[in-house]
């Protein structure tokens, strides 16, 4: 089944060109199906990226997926036009008294600043605790999870020596939880971050499992209350180039930055870097939407 997004979703055309099912609201409408409502909070500065990553990610399913994105309005976005976020984007006083079956909190280019220094903090510790009442369950990626992790438990991130740039081998820790089902024992996952949350504060969290960890990158993935709260230490819906392009930026810039782990054949930049991470970010997303969504959310809030 598709994912259901608004007809003039720039996204949208892409992923008809690639094959993927989209619904605009005019088919969906003639559908007697009670379609997954999944808001995606989207805190990145280039949304429609972001956009596109997530909708691919959420479209290997079975399920239809009516997807609510997300702005804050205590940040002015500098990278997006007003005129593709009043179009296409909700405020959260808009959807407050809604229910929704999922909810995705992004990452945000705003980990180097203290958790309360962020211009729209208070608005995503509303958005997290009114989650608790009205979201089945939430998926914190990368910053979101960082934030996730502070605002329920008290756990800090810390700043690293050197950016965590590129990609990292995960194992997994507990095969029977399902959100890790058909997962590989190793499985490679994008990071691109300067701080972290340490695992030894993770681990010492008895409300917080461990899923999957990787040596030098990290808990890459955790949980808590069954799966109410899943908590994404990386960027698994990142595409092909997305590692590419922030690498050449940085250069571009003469910030300091390394060649991507893992990323280029022979760590030649020239080369067209392996897609080598999708298989199991389908399956996270897939395994998140039907376990921890489908099967735990009412037919009727």
């Amino acid at each position: 089944m598709p994912i259901k997004v608004q007809n003039d979703l720039p996204a949208k055309g892409i992923l008809e060109n690639e094959n993927i099912f989209v619904m605009d609201e005019v088919r969906a409408s003639h559908q007697d199906i009670r379609p997954l409502q999944v808001c995606i909070l989207n805190l990145m500065p280039v949304k429609q990226d972001t956009e596109l990553q997530l909708l691919r990610a959420l479209s290997n399913t079975p399920l239809q997926v009516d997807v609510t994105f997300l702005m804050v309005t205590s940040h002015v976005s500098l990278n997006t036009s007003a005129n593709h976020l009043n179009r296409f984007y909700s405020t959260f006083a808009d959807i407050q008294s809604k229910r929704f079956d999922g909810l995705i909190i992004t990452g945000a280019p705003v980990e180097d600043i203290a958790f309360e220094e962020v211009d729209y903090w208070e608005e995503v510790c509303e958005i997290m605790d009114w989650a608790e009442t009205n979201v089945t369950s939430t998926l914190h990626i990368c910053w979101g999870a960082q934030a996730g992790l502070y605002h329920y438990y008290g756990i800090p991130k810390h700043m690293l020596p050197q950016k965590l740039f590129g990609l990292y081998w995960h194992k997994v820790q507990n095969r029977k939880v399902p959100l890790v089902r058909g997962f590989d024992d190793l499985f490679l996952a994008p990071h691109s971050r300067h701080t972290e949350t340490r695992s030894e504060d993770i681990h010492q969290c008895k409300a917080v499992t461990v899923l999957a960890e990787s040596a030098e990158a990290g808990v890459f993935l955790a949980y808590a209350e069954n799966g109410k709260k899943i908590f994404v230490n990386g960027h698994p819906e990142y595409d092909r180039y997305t590692l590419d392009a922030e690498y050449k930026r940085d250069l571009a810039k003469g910030l300091p930055i390394h060649i991507p782990r893992n990323y280029y054949p022979n760590d030649d930049p020239s080369q067209k870097p392996n897609l080598q991470w999708r298989s199991h970010s389908n399956n996270l997303y897939t395994n998140w939407l039907d376990y921890y969504v489908y099967q735990n959310t009412p037919y009727e809030w």
